[in-house]
């Protein structure tokens, strides 16, 4: 295989939280005063730290968020997720394929800790990511586009960056790998594929990746 080690985002690519969290996230931006559909919540905060609504909101309005609101959202998306989160179609079949065959794999996410925790032990997904292959925004000074997060992956992971792929849906992580000097595959389920046009490869459909990798 023409890579040492896979890097996958989460959101998105490894559960299907998107469409969850941005409805919540839309909703309660609307709700505060910062009226945001579901639209715009994923153009512009998609596989982003949260640090970026904040800075966002600041920056158009002038107004910041309460100090409450990271622990307001993330208990309402929390709650959600217990309710609805399900794995990213065919991602089991991916991640049983990477072990038979012996490759190693992390996830590296803009989400926290927790955030990926959570959503790993309602899906099964915790039983494929043991705390060493998990990498979050928290664990760096910067979160996507920066490639900060994705760095640090592969140095704890023991690879150079230009031996790893990584496997994003987001125009910020697409960003933050290739300015990692990595290899990245754009997956477009959910993202038009336009979004994601400085990725090396787009494919839609997560089955598709093992093939992509050979």
């Amino acid at each position: 295989m023409r890579y040492d080690l896979v890097i996958f985002d989460n959101d998105g690519v490894l559960v299907d939280s998107e469409p969850i969290s941005n409805t919540l996230l839309a909703g309660y931006l609307t709700e505060l005063g910062h009226p945001t559909s579901y639209e715009e919540s994923l153009r512009d905060y998609m596989g982003a730290a949260m640090h970026r609504v904040h800075d966002v909101v600041l920056e158009r309005t002038g107004q910041r968020l309460p100090e409450d609101f990271d622990d307001t959202f993330h208990a309402r998306v929390f709650a959600a997720f217990e309710r609805e989160l399900e794995p990213v179609d065919g991602v089991v079949e991916v991640l049983e394929k990477l072990t038979a065959d012996g490759v190693p794999y992390c996830v590296a996410s803009s989400g926290s800790h927790e955030r990926i925790r959570v959503g790993h032990r309602k899906t099964g997904l915790d039983k494929w990511f043991e705390d060493e292959r998990i990498f979050s925004s928290q664990d760096v000074g910067r979160g996507k586009p920066a490639p900060d997060l994705f760095l640090y992956a592969a140095d704890r992971m023991g690879v150079s960056p230009e031996k790893c792929l990584v496997v994003e849906d987001s125009p910020l992580g697409v960003q933050a790998a290739g300015s990692a000097g990595m290899d990245v595959y754009g997956f477009t389920a959910m993202t038009p594929a336009e979004r994601l046009d400085r990725a090396d490869e787009l494919f839609d459909d997560m089955r598709e990746l093992p093939r992509l990798l050979d």
